[in-house]
């Protein structure tokens, strides 16, 4: 068993949430311990860019150490952009263009931020600890290990993802539903020959084309590193582990859960496959893409919403990110909000201690004020997904036909 004296918080989850928090109770000299069931921090892919907004922005910017926010920003892409939704051939639906503000909006390498996030954190985050429960009794919580170990806590904060072990007795009511549609995730080199892949056209845009089929399409962005890890690192967080960064494409074929069959869902090869095989009928563009990818880079996410939990079943216990408001990837808000909880939940730690406010109230504070943000994210992306890839004939009908006819063609087929 983990000792442990005063005041201290054990977080189950080093994704971004998790590690967020804990830079956040480092600099105000709390007490704090991650564990993560995963062997080792990149023995896995988390995921690959991540559009930051004000929020996941603001969120860093409270949490980390300057220099450490300074790092995140510089290896990360441009401000601004553009989100096209075109047609499967290419041809612009409608367009939306981001603020070109350094602290409006940022994309970033999610492996990237997660090591930005790591740093300064030594000892503090310990691998191979799968947290299954928590343990109430006088003297504080535990947090219990499947191989047996318990870590002692007067917090304890479930940040493990949407397989959450902890969800069940935390949030008794709050099992996350499935959606009709999943995604296979791959990643493409931007560079082919020295060149980019992505015309000039599209160099700062996401792209999601909509399949003619409703509940089909697909997206793509290029991450291109602001400036090279590895010197950014060597400069701003001299000794800690910087992730090899090459510029790439970042891509997703949406699809309906049907479509892919049980036997494939573990299989990288056969994901890939079903990847090629369903975008065959996309523009050259996205063929080669999916052509190009990295074979172990490839992944399925079989979209969930969260539910809004009615009732909070450990007082001094709490959850954040995926664990309790996972969301379809649509409006990009799953990431930022997860980071957003890490900074109020933070705040409203530091507070307590500080005023004296029982512990329990400052967390009860956190939950209300974290559900009531979090789940109209949730409910936003699911309206999104429905709009965009849902069966409504006369919206897809307009979508896909009408308006890229009135549009000229972005990316020549030839």
């Amino acid at each position: 068993m983990v000792a442990s004296t005063g005041f201290s918080v054990a977080i189950a989850g080093a994704g971004l949430s998790g590690l967020c928090l804990a830079q956040y109770l480092v600099r105000a000299g709390i007490d704090v311990h991650v564990y993560e069931r995963d062997p080792g921090p990149f023995v896995r892919r988390q995921g690959y860019r991540i559009i930051l907004d004000r929020h996941g922005l603001g969120a860093l910017r409270e949490s980390l150490p300057r220099r450490l926010y300074d790092l995140a920003l510089t290896t990360g892409d441009e401000p601004g952009g553009q989100l096209r939704f075109t047609d499967r051939r290419l041809r612009d639906a409608f367009t939306i263009t981001f603020k070109d503000e350094p602290h409006a909006t940022r994309q970033v390498d999610r492996l990237t931020l997660r090591s930005i996030l790591q740093c300064g954190l030594n000892g503090r985050v310990h691998y191979g600890k799968d947290a299954v429960a928590v343990d109430s009794g006088p003297a504080g919580l535990r947090l219990r290990f499947s191989d047996g170990g318990a870590a002692a806590a007067t917090v304890v904060v479930g940040a493990d993802g949407v397989g959450s072990a902890l969800r069940a007795q935390l949030m008794p009511d709050a099992e996350p539903t499935n959606t009709p549609l999943a995604g296979i995730y791959g990643r493409s080199p931007l560079r082919r020959n020295g060149e980019s892949v992505i015309p000039d056209a599209l160099r700062t845009s996401g792209v999601l084309a909509i399949a003619n089929q409703p509940g089909r399409a697909f997206f793509f962005t290029s991450m291109r590193f602001g400036e090279s890890p590895q010197e950014a690192f060597a400069r701003l967080a001299p000794g800690n582990y910087a992730p090899t960064g090459y510029d790439y494409v970042m891509w997703g074929l949406l699809l309906r859960r049907e479509d892919v069959p049980i036997g494939v869902r573990g299989d990288l090869l056969e994901l890939w496959r079903l990847a090629s095989r369903m975008s065959a009928d996309f523009h050259p563009l996205i063929r080669r893409l999916v052509g190009t990818a990295e074979l172990d880079a490839t992944v399925l996410n079989l979209f969930a919403a969260g539910r809004r939990p009615l009732r909070w079943a450990v007082p001094r216990a709490t959850m954040m990110g995926d664990a309790v408001h996972v969301m379809p990837p649509f409006g990009a808000h799953g990431g930022n909000t997860a980071l957003r909880d890490a900074a109020l939940l933070g705040r409203k730690l530091v507070e307590a201690r500080a005023n004296g406010t029982p512990v329990e109230q400052a967390i009860a504070d956190y939950q209300d004020e974290m559900a009531r943000y979090a789940f109209r994210a949730v409910d936003t992306a699911a309206r999104l997904m429905r709009r965009l890839t849902g069966g409504g004939a006369a919206p897809h009908w307009v979508l896909t036909r009408v308006l890229p006819r009135l549009h000229r063609v972005t990316v020549p087929e030839a």
